[in-house]
């Protein structure tokens, strides 16, 4: 592997290891800063917030990169996540934070340009493995980042955003020295229409036969929020989990995610056909789902790793299906579509369900897993129908 893709690879890396990284001290963060009692619709809304920026920067910043080169963009992307956690470790105020949040959404954004970058340098028939690779790199860090998070928070709050300012220090020195330009910039004008990020959803206004798909990815991509929101949370208010416990949790439920998304969905499609396996995930994702509602123990959780795993199969699966509703000429723009309903449900439903938990925090903090079920429900009832 040529160093260029070494230093790209560990930018996608720090940036998933900077999403998760956040969510096992976000609560007790804000406890200690707004010193409110419940503070489930603040996680909900940093966790908004950094989705929104992003899905506003990421066409931003791919433009920009278009025009003045993938090295500068990249290297500002690198150097402003390094000064947004530098802002967190010392953030004392709900402002500060929601401003440090709204930096990482924007330096997050980069991952269009990694993946720009990475088209540039690589020859067409060793794309889809390189891009692989760059998904597993994604999981990789967000498996690491809860756990690194958990445990340096446990000693000191503010302890995880000063690693992740380190790493990504290193990485843009790194990055300086060693990552070359991969295409000469064009000096073309901007097309501001472009950079709309609701662009690509005008075309499904023509195509009205690939909406009810559409619905159907957007509530599973909204399911998947609520772990990010609700995780945490719902394990130190249930179990008097420490932030390690939350880290390994989080950590564990990624690891199995990952595997059975890179294992499961080919076999389980050729042995059940495509529907009956997309149906089998959600099933098995619903099961685990209730069993946590009601679970009492810690170890439970872990008990139902398995379970999770079997929904991994579901998503690839509807992806592999979703590809044959369109021409092979329409399947950039059918991608686009797909990308800004996911962004769409990630600013939509941490609000949701943070609001949720919220109300049933009191009573049975469990609750929110069946709200959860709610939705993976109404997904399962729209894929059985078609």
């Amino acid at each position: 592997m040529n160093k260029p893709l070494i230093v790209i690879y560990a930018a996608i890396v720090l940036d998933a290891v900077g999403i998760g990284l956040i969510f096992p001290i976000l609560p007790a963060l804000l406890t200690e800063v707004t010193h409110a009692g419940n503070v489930a619709p603040y996680i909900g809304i940093m966790t908004a917030l950094y989705a929104a920026v992003q899905f506003v920067f990421a066409p931003v910043l791919g433009a920009l990169s278009d025009r003045i080169g993938r090295r500068p963009v990249l290297l500002i992307s690198l150097l402003g996540a390094a000064i947004n956690y530098l802002l967190l470790a010392v953030a004392g105020s709900l402002w500060l934070l929601l401003i440090g949040r709204a930096i990482a959404g924007l330096t997050s954004a980069n991952v269009s340009v990694a993946t720009a970058y990475i088209t540039d340098i690589t020859e067409e028939d060793q794309r889809a493995r390189r891009f692989g690779l760059m998904n597993a790199m994604f999981g990789i860090g967000f498996i690491v980042g809860p756990v690194l998070g958990g445990t340096l928070g446990d000693h000191w709050l503010r302890l995880p955003f000063i690693a992740a300012a380190v790493l990504n220090g290193i990485n843009l020195m790194i990055a300086l020295f060693i990552l070359p330009e991969s295409r000469e910039p064009s000096h073309q004008r901007l097309d501001l229409a472009a950079l709309n990020p609701l662009k690509p959803l005008a075309w499904v206004f023509q195509v009205k036969s690939l909406w009810p798909l559409i619905v159907i990815f957007f509530l599973l991509s909204a399911t998947g929020e609520a772990y990010g929101t609700s995780w945490a949370l719902w394990g130190r208010d249930a179990f008097g989990w420490s932030g390690m416990m939350i880290g390994l949790s989080l950590g564990a439920f990624g690891v199995c995610q990952t595997l059975a998304q890179a294992v499961l969905p080919g076999p389980a499609a050729k042995l059940l056909g495509e529907r009956a396996a997309i149906l089998t995930g959600l099933t098995g994702t619903c099961l685990a789902l209730i069993a946590m509602a009601f679970a009492t123990q810690g170890w439970i959780v872990f008990v139902l790793m398995p379970l999770f795993a079997l929904g991994g199969i579901g998503v690839p699966t509807l992806q592999a299906m979703a590809t044959r509703e369109v021409s092979e000429s329409q399947q950039g723009q059918f991608q686009g579509v797909l990308a800004s309903a996911l962004s769409l449900a990630s600013i939509a439903a941490p609000l949701g369900f943070s609001s949720f938990y919220a109300v049933v925090r009191g009573t049975w903090p469990g609750a929110v897993w069946l709200s959860v079920v709610a939705v993976y429900a109404v997904a399962a009832v729209m894929v059985g129908r078609r």
